[in-house]
């Protein structure tokens, strides 16, 4: 027997019809690419995501077509957030952060049709556009006097002028909820980057979830100030719970500096900011070297990487700020966990109430987890047996994209790469990784890629990358190297080889030599060892 409801797609295009109708008046604050702050309405995004389709149909885009963006948290990126996968086209969002080598690798493989940027991303433009001939369309995020004439990018057109002379009138297509809605590459792999490909199904539940009270308990009362990009797993979901929510939006743009970011929170009454921790690093810094205090910022999400004991207590203590210590990843949307606590913890002392937010905390409805053994053994939880982490659940990812990878899955879930512990209350707390991937400010860097530069030196012969643990961005890399017999390289040379190579923020920050490294049996770099070797090394400015 089947229940009597309504069938109604879970669709993007919703959630703006619902908050044009429900709260049109809701707000939405950005700091531009230009320096100003523009203001308009729920209303208003909605006007201009209509625009948006029309605009991509005018295009000729076929269902499914990608279009990328390379651009910084603002409106134009928000209207195109649901313009796009509204028309059941799928929205790619680019690491500007990456080299171009790696940006145009992704474009092709992504098979992008459009590429819509800000201005201050014209340069990286420029480096690729050559050599992505997917791209029929290139849009500059920007009114049309400030389209540059000599930009160098055939058939180039301005974004207001793309949207300006189209209809308002628009009617959502419905489809299977199943679509894909976004993608996201992550380099939190070996290898190549890999493709979360999100639906507009997994996109929703995760929108509701993450507005959950004990999740990031998002509402019509919060100005929310979504400081982790837009093109980090869609902002973590933020905008499409705050559209579900009517949250006040205020996008950052460009200007990730603690002052500015500072100011924005003070000047457009922020309850509630989401980012990684280097951001929050640089902010409270700002406000201790001034003497200055927030006055409506209530509650802070930190992700991305593990957030340090000192600035839970300097949130907490200091500015009276909760933290929600978060843990996810792109393959999951990414929301897993928020170390909300529970009623029996509000009785706790300070010291023991840490205890419990340093853990990077319990499960939102949708994501379960289990931690094995090497042998696949789930193990308790007794928050003291550590073992690899699975998860499974709607909106977390059963294949790569073009099936890169071959499946992901081990009996249906998802190994993170993750070595954690899960307490009887069902926290859980990140111990190590598996992988040999580096996280370095929020950000990804691979060990292969940072090796493979090393080893194409001609003094090199073998070269093996490991993570070290840095105060402000968690990990920086480092690189150890074995000299070819009878040739001779120095740090300085080896460092100045990545130049041009990789972004620079994936250089390693220091080059170890070593006489071997040592291998295992079948010929791998036996890494664990290699840091047991090193445990006493220290990171030039750590």
């Amino acid at each position: 027997m089947l229940g009597l409801m309504q069938s109604q797609q879970l669709l993007i295009s919703t959630l703006i019809e619902f908050a044009e109708r429900h709260h049109g008046e809701g707000e939405i604050v950005s700091r531009r690419v230009e320096g100003d702050i523009h203001r308009y309405t729920y209303k208003e995004v909605a006007v201009r995501s209509r625009q948006v389709a029309n605009a991509l149909d005018g295009m000729k885009l076929q269902f499914s077509d990608r279009v990328a963006t390379l651009a910084w948290n603002g409106y134009r990126h928000l209207e195109l957030y649901f313009g796009v996968s509204g028309t059941g086209r799928v929205l790619h969002t680019l690491n500007p952060r990456l080299h171009p080598d790696q940006i145009s690798w992704i474009v092709n493989h992504a098979e992008d049709s459009v590429l819509c940027f800000d201005m201050s991303f014209l340069p990286i433009v420029k480096a690729v556009h050559g050599r992505c001939p997917t791209i029929k369309h290139y849009v500059a995020m920007c009114d049309a006097d400030k389209l540059p004439v000599d930009s160098g990018i055939p058939g180039l057109i301005s974004y207001e002028a793309w949207i300006g002379a189209q209809s308002s009138e628009y009617k959502w297509p419905s489809f299977d909820e199943n679509s894909a809605s976004s993608m996201c590459y992550t380099s939190g792999t070996t290898g190549n980057p890999k493709a979360a490909l999100y639906s507009h199904r997994s996109t929703m539940l995760h929108a509701l979830a993450g507005a959950l009270p004990d999740a990031l308990s998002m509402s019509a009362r919060d100005t929310v100030l979504p400081v982790v990009p837009m093109f980090h797993v869609n902002a973590w979901g933020l905008p499409y719970s705050a559209a579900m929510t009517g949250a006040k939006l205020v996008f950052p743009g460009p200007a990730m500096d603690g002052k500015s970011i500072f100011e924005l929170i003070e000047g457009e009454k922020v309850s509630f900011a989401a980012g990684v921790p280097t951001v929050w690093q640089m902010m409270l810094g700002h406000m201790q070297a001034g003497g200055l205090r927030f006055s409506t910022l209530k509650r802070t999400v930190i992700g991305g990487s593990a957030c340090p004991p000192a600035m839970i207590t300097a949130f907490n203590d200091l500015y009276g700020v909760e933290v929600l210590h978060a843990w996810g990843m792109t393959e999951m949307s990414p929301l897993g966990t928020v170390c909300t606590l529970k009623n029996k913890h509000l009785t706790m002392s300070p010291q023991e109430k840490m205890l419990v937010r340093l853990k990077q905390g319990r499960g939102v409805f949708g994501v379960d987890m289990k931690i094995v053994d090497g042998d696949g053994k789930e193990l308790p939880w007794d928050g003291k047996s550590y073992g690899d982490l699975l998860v499974k659940g709607p909106w977390i990812i059963s294949a790569y994209f073009k099936g890169e990878g071959g499946s992901p899955l081990v009996d249906g879930w998802f190994p993170t790469g993750d070595v954690a512990t899960i307490d009887a209350e069902g926290y859980m707390q990140i111990t190590d990784r598996s992988k040999d991937v580096i996280k370095s400010g929020g950000e990804w860097i691979s060990s292969i890629d940072v090796e493979n530069i090393a080893m194409a030196h001609p003094a090199v012969a073998m070269a093996a990358c490991i993570g070290m643990k840095h105060p402000k961005w968690d990990e920086r890399p480092i690189i150890a190297v074995v000299k070819k017999p009878g040739s001779d390289v120095s740090r300085d040379e080896l460092i100045a080889f990545y130049e041009g190579k990789t972004a620079k923020w994936q250089i390693p920050d220091d080059v170890v030599f070593v006489d071997a490294i040592p291998l295992g049996g079948t010929g791998k770099m036996q890494k664990t060892k290699l840091r047991e070797l090193l445990k006493d090394y220290k990171l030039p400015d750590a």
